[in-house]
């Protein structure tokens, strides 16, 4: 366990490797699992803020759904969550031209229609923050569906903590970036 700040880090975000592989995966993350993605509650009324601009990009039964359930939900485990369509997808997945499902927040952010580029809970994973009273916990969460980006990141070489070292800095900041890798560099 490393600790920095008011975080406690697994070993295993310096020890296990990552690469996400969409192209094999197809995007399962947008649609496997119980719930949405979990969401902050400091994101919650930027969810509400975007709508409009992100409406575009989603499909009809997404946007049912968010009109009828709205941008965000409290789900079954009291946390808030994105909604999903049929319990499955996340409504702000898309689907791309080869059948990849994408994020429609992310896809509105590249277009330079919004400055938020998605869920940090997405763009942290595989790891997920998990808030205490006194500090978050990083922890690596094993998942089957990304047993191809796990093979990837280790035919690369490149740790988690490399991988997603732009969601960290969103998180965290660079400077708590660069004292992370110098504790696991060291």
């Amino acid at each position: 366990m490393i600790s920095l700040k008011d975080t406690l880090i697994s070993d295993e975000i310096a020890s296990e490797f990552f690469v996400c592989n969409i192209e094999k995966c197809k995007g399962a993350c947008c649609v496997e699992g119980d719930l949405g993605a979990p969401l902050e509650e400091d994101e919650l009324p930027i969810l509400d803020e975007i709508y409009e601009e992100v409406k575009p990009y989603l499909t009809p039964k997404a946007i049912e759904v968010i009109e009828k359930e709205g941008t965000y939900i409290l789900d079954f485990e009291g946390e808030y969550s994105t909604p999903t369509i049929n319990n499955r997808e996340c409504v702000y997945a898309i689907y791309d031209e080869n059948k990849i499902l994408k994020c429609g927040i992310e896809q509105a952010y590249i277009d330079g229609k919004i400055d938020y580029k998605k869920p940090i809970s997405c763009h942290l994973y595989p790891i997920r923050a998990q808030k205490y009273e006194k500090f978050t916990a990083l922890n690596y969460d094993r998942w089957s569906i990304c047993s191809d980006a796990c093979s990837f990141g280790s035919e690369l070489q490149v740790p988690v903590y490399k991988f997603l070292e732009e969601p960290l800095v969103r998180k965290f900041g660079e400077d708590w970036y660069q004292e992370l890798c110098k504790l696991i560099e060291k």
